[in-house]
């Protein structure tokens, strides 16, 4: 049926009409729904992780109304599952023909151009789902959070192990205080960023793909000629965030949640200064403006907050020879009181390549590198007890479900930009700027959402926006 006024107000009409729809309460664009009516979803970034949302669309029950990629190519796979859906190369445009038949939007773009997309639809009322690592830098996290906060749409982070049952037993087991007062977290990565190398150079020998969008994938980032070298782009500062971006937002998610680290975001400004600051400094194997460093070693100082005591946090990335040479794999060893499978010991499937270390008087909880599967250690003291499903915390349908939930009308998800991923993205990604001026602790004021004690480092907090994508 073709309407002449928006899905969302007709909906709103019919609400008023006593025809059984459910109010969105928390949402500005005040958007009501039947019980089981499908949501209208746009899908930008097809291709790569993009698929796993194509494919799913379905089995979710959800109408899939528009596609968007820069890369006809890559996206061509996903596009073909649905001829019939519009597809776009330019993300502004899909928002502005489309607002009417879209609802929400799904972002599985490269990091730098999550904030542009996420921030354009939240503020024309879209409900936003949006990849790890949610934003590229800390203006753009608490930016997402402050617009998500504004205009009051259903928001999910796509750090999938929030959602896992043993996750939610993890928290529950440092809330009752099972492995006592915690004063230390350790958090580690074996897999290494690129370091220092040379820029791409631009030849003639590559010519801008006919199927690809050069300028629409640079998006906010600055100007220069094409070269498939910086389709690589994790490891590029221009357009990824690196190893911690990448995988701490799934591996510090744990420890953040359990230790309430999410509510100094929800603390006012008249609490005490000593309060407000969170302190970072970064070790790491070398400074460079366009890549990150091969290995890091970066830990913050965090002040106490609801009942907790402070903690220290620390992320080590590198290979495992790196991690070694500097007693890091020692000292992780000691905690656990176990080798660490590296591939060298034990199953030597890597099994522990990745993964978090709550460190308790009474005992420690191990997580895994999604976050999603959680050990109690030393095992044998906790024999008997549950961590394996939350016992009062509620459970999760999974992160798509709860955001499609939330969309609807339904409790927020646990890994909103309000509440949890914008505070957390901030978090980690100081880390990325710490590595910037090694050795130098930065004082982080988080209720100004500044570094206080050094101007460079501060200004670092956000990037320049190319002329035409400045938020």
């Amino acid at each position: 049926m073709k309407l002449n006024i928006k899905r969302r107000d007709f909906l709103i009409t019919a609400a008023k009409s006593g025809l059984g729809l459910v109010i969105l309460r928390d949402s500005l664009s005040a958007r009501t729904y039947q019980v089981n009516e499908k949501l209208n979803v746009a899908i930008v970034g097809c291709g790569g992780r993009g698929m796993w949302f194509v494919s799913n669309i379905k089995n979710w029950k959800q109408n899939l109304v528009a596609m968007c990629d820069v890369d006809e190519q890559k996206a061509a796979e996903a596009f073909k599952m649905f001829p019939k859906v519009p597809k776009f190369q330019d993300f502004r445009k899909m928002l502005d023909e489309m607002d009417r038949q879209i609802d929400a939007v799904i972002v599985s773009t490269p990091d730098h151009t999550h904030a542009v997309i996420s921030v354009r639809s939240m503020r024309m009322g879209k409900h936003v789902f949006c990849e790890k690592p949610l934003a590229h830098n800390v203006y753009e996290a608490r930016l997402m959070r402050q617009v998500a906060r504004e205009k009051k749409v259903a928001t999910q982070k796509g750090n999938q192990g929030v959602s896992s049952h043993q996750f939610r037993r993890g928290v529950e087991l440092v809330w009752d205080g099972v492995i006592g007062e915690v004063k230390e977290v350790h958090v580690w990565n074996t897999g290494s960023d690129p370091g220092k190398r040379p820029r791409p150079k631009p030849t003639v020998e590559f010519p801008i793909p006919s199927h690809f969008s050069w300028d629409l994938w640079l998006g906010p980032a600055p100007y220069r000629p094409y070269h498939p070298d910086w389709l690589r782009w994790h490891g590029w500062l221009d357009f990824g965030t690196g190893q911690l971006g990448n995988w701490g937002s799934h591996t510090t998610a744990l420890a953040f949640k359990a230790l309430k680290l999410d509510t100094l975001w929800q603390m006012s400004g008249s609490w005490g200064r000593e309060k407000k600051v969170i302190l970072v400094k970064a070790q790491c194997s070398e400074v460079d403006e366009d890549s990150y460093p091969s290995w890091e070693i970066v830990q913050w100082e965090i002040p106490a907050r609801e009942g907790m005591l402070p903690v220290a946090v620390s992320w080590y990335k590198g290979g495992a020879d790196v991690i070694q040479k500097f007693g890091v794999r020692q000292k992780l060893e000691d905690i656990m009181k176990r080798k660490l499978d590296w591939g060298d010991v034990g199953e030597k499937k890597w099994r522990d390549w990745a993964g978090s270390l709550i460190v308790g008087t009474e005992g420690v909880i191990y997580g895994t590198g999604h976050s999603a599967t959680i050990e109690l250690l030393p095992a044998e003291k906790f024999k008997g007890v549950n961590t394996k499903s939350p016992e009062k915390l509620p459970s999760s349908r999974g992160p798509e479900m709860d955001w499609f939930e939330a969309c609807k009308g339904g409790p927020a998800p646990w890994s909103n930009f309000v509440d949890f991923a914008g505070p957390q993205a901030e978090f980690y990604l100081l880390g990325n700027v710490a590595t910037l001026f090694p050795d130098e602790w930065l004082e982080y004021d988080i209720v100004k959402g500044a570094i206080v004690n050094h101007p460079e480092a501060n200004r670092r907090l956000k990037r320049t926006y190319r002329q035409g994508w400045e938020l």
